[in-house]
């Protein structure tokens, strides 16, 4: 395996150079600085993480807290962080919360303890756990913003707002809403979206509640089946919109011909369930590699204001719509 000396013979540099460019130190001129970089890929340099991490009392990993990942869209959104992350040499420790409170504190604790350099946290609801207020390392959010934390996610109020429109130009006029949890500004910003771009002269004509777990509660399933009128069912995430398409299959409902169904995310299952689901797409990748490129300048020591960066998402249209 090639040293920082051969790094140093194959360049012709010192010692000292080769190890200042691996460290991120700036009193290297950036000719030399590519040529070492260019010679550690040709070399197969790889750096001795744990002699780093006694020196320098960094790890090079960092946390990566999802709130369930029985729901498509985590494992998606895991796969987006780990990619850029192991692009820039870090390691990731992936949490799963469970879907719980406890999980989310336990898992925060663990990570603590392993030392991380940062985590990244999606939050399971409103409340800032415990090990989080004492923890001294950076933290981003993604997905879920929350006040007073540097967040990255998508644009939801655009969201509701393209699907507000794309159920007016294909001539639904009686909607229902299968919102999100209303405890989570993820799930509220989604639904504004869409209530504040249809005309109030129209309104939404029923709307539940329901976890982004996709399990319909028992009110929800009594109003599918009633449907009260509703031409169009809008539901918080593709989760809900799935397992509402397929109670609706049960019970002899069809979609779209009896009534229509949107959702939000663009998981996978969306292009796969029948009729294939239409929806919001969320530019996972650019948010998964924003959420690692902004915690790794805070670990850098750079400061970032606590606001949140926000990227547009784009409607995709399918076959669980009705133009009528």
């Amino acid at each position: 395996m090639a040293t920082i000396k051969d790094l140093a013979a194959r360049v012709g540099v010192s010692v000292a150079t080769v190890s200042n460019v691996l460290n991120d130190k700036p009193n290297v001129g950036a000719a030399v600085r590519q040529k070492v970089l260019r010679a550690a890929k040709q070399l197969g340099y790889r750096p001795h993480r744990a002699a780093q991490a006694m020196r320098k009392g960094r790890t090079r990993a960092i946390g990566l807290v999802l709130p369930d990942l029985t729901n498509p869209f985590f494992p998606q959104l895991a796969q987006a962080v780990e990619n850029t992350a192991r692009s820039l040499g870090l390691l990731v420790c992936l949490i799963d919360s469970q879907g719980g409170v406890e999980g989310e504190s336990d898992g925060l604790t663990l990570l603590s303890q392993h030392g991380v350099d940062g985590v990244i946290w999606c939050p399971v609801g409103p409340h800032v756990p415990s090990p989080l207020r004492t923890l001294d390392r950076p933290v981003v959010l993604i997905d879920r913003p929350r006040p007073g934390f540097a967040a990255v996610h998508s644009n939801y109020l655009l969201g509701g707002q393209l699907l507000a429109r794309y159920a007016l130009q294909q001539g639904h006029t009686r909607i229902g809403l299968l919102s999100g949890p209303s405890d989570l500004e993820s799930a509220q910003q989604r639904r504004n979206g869409f209530v504040r771009a249809f005309p109030r002269r129209l309104g939404v004509a029923w709307e539940v509640h329901v976890g982004f777990d996709g399990i319909l509660t028992r009110e929800a399933r009594d109003i599918l089946l009633r449907r009260q009128r509703a031409t169009l069912i809008v539901a918080g995430n593709d989760l809900i919109a799935i397992n509402a398409i397929r109670f609706l299959a049960e019970h002899n409902v069809n979609v779209p011909s009896d009534v229509s169904v949107t959702g939000f995310d663009d998981i996978s299952w969306a292009r796969v369930v029948s009729p294939r689901l239409t929806t919001v797409a969320q530019p996972l990748a650019a948010i998964g590699t924003r959420a690692v490129e902004l915690l790794q300048e805070r670990m850098a020591g750079a400061t970032i204001p606590s606001r949140a960066t926000v990227f547009d998402v784009a409607l995709m249209e399918r076959e669980s719509v009705k133009n009528i």
